[in-house]
């Protein structure tokens, strides 16, 4: 029976890649994914493309090569490669293509600002992309985007943000929920490959991100969180502050629609990815300038550092191995973590059987 090696990553499913923006009409970007590197570059008529980034001659990165229209030449000994990954000119001798000059190449979608890449070996489904289409709904100055990069395992950035019990103890006054939330359990909604967590709470005043867009800014206003897990790395988080009657929903809130997406670089790096589209002030510029920067310094400055030190002490990738303590707050990170394991086990031992 042939063996194989199992990932630690479940293969068969859409990361993000990148954001919309760091992939332009000319030039060649490479990241390394899931451990491997790979190259992405845009066609003439701007369709994104994504190859292994490794030329199967000396195994040169294409990257550092050039563009020739839609093609790419390795920097090395001028092979040429089409946008399959397939090799089409050899400068050298007869001209002769080996068969095996092939390189492989991944599917990307581009949607709600971010590439998505599909990096398994069964065929890609569109259907498991889940619908982030709020972000791209609404006026362009009332969205924001911005890229991390932690030195941790990735499930260690999904428990940061399905446990929001420590916003009140991590993070400073912008928006501490002034100890309304860490006593909480959230109520839990599941499905076979989601995991949701909603809190419920009123504090005195408003969270600072929400409060000067309400009637009282000083005054008391109920608040929710809803968030859903989605495998491999997607969380997306609504938030909002209400006065007076109405839903805790982001129709009658003043609130955001968030998605944060994590992606393994290796077992111990991540590309964080992160999106917010607010209700409110959505034709500012400046404003949502000022606001994407400042969350994405929130995470630099305090979530960061403490995910980095949290993956050095630990010293591995595995969490449950360590038998760490477990809070009421953990409930829904502990599912998050059971949920993935489960399906990466059964596309491993899917792969098992098909190879046996």
């Amino acid at each position: 029976m042939e063996t194989t090696k199992k990932s630690p990553y479940l293969m068969n499913a859409w990361y993000a890649a990148a954001l919309s923006t760091e992939v332009g009409a000319e030039g060649l970007f490479a990241r390394r994914l899931l451990d491997i590197p790979v190259l992405i570059y845009r066609k003439k008529d701007g369709t994104p493309v994504a190859m292994h980034d490794r030329c199967p001659h000396r195994f040169a990165p294409l990257s550092v090569g050039r563009r020739d229209g839609d093609d790419v030449v390795c920097a090395y000994h001028g092979l040429k490669f089409d946008c399959s990954g397939q090799c089409n000119h050899n400068p050298h001798g007869t001209g002769h293509i080996p068969q095996a000059a092939k390189v492989r190449s991944f599917p990307l979608i581009e949607r709600y600002g971010f590439l998505w890449i599909w990096m398994g070996d069964e065929a890609a489904d569109p259907d498991l992309l889940p619908d982030f289409s709020p972000l791209t709904d609404g006026h362009p100055n009332g969205v924001g985007y911005t890229y991390m990069h932690p030195t941790c395992n990735y499930q260690l950035v999904n428990d940061n943000v399905m446990d929001l019990s420590h916003i009140d103890h991590l993070h400073g006054e912008i928006i501490t929920t002034r100890g309304q939330l860490s006593p909480q359990v959230p109520k839990l909604r599941e499905t076979a490959r989601s995991i949701s967590a909603r809190w419920e709470w009123k504090q005195t005043p408003a969270m600072l991100i929400f409060a000067n867009f309400l009637a009282e800014p000083q005054g008391e206003a109920r608040h929710f969180f809803d968030i859903t897990y989605t495998p491999p790395g997607n969380i997306q988080l609504s938030v909002g502050a209400l006065q007076g009657p109405g839903n805790l929903d982001l129709v009658d809130t003043v609130g955001q629609y968030d998605l944060h997406t994590s992606t393994p670089e290796t077992e111990t790096t991540t590309h964080y990815f992160f999106a917010t589209r607010r209700n409110h002030n959505v034709e500012d510029a400046d404003y949502n300038s000022m606001k994407i920067a400042a969350m994405h310094q929130a995470f630099v400055t305090e979530d960061g550092p403490i995910l980095d030190l949290q993956q050095e002490a630990m010293g591995t990738s595995d969490l449950f191995g360590l038998n760490p303590v477990l809070l009421s707050s953990d409930v829904a990170t502990v599912k998050v973590r059971r949920l993935l394991q489960r399906l990466i086990e059964e596309e491993h031992a899917l792969k098992l059987r098909l190879a046996s």
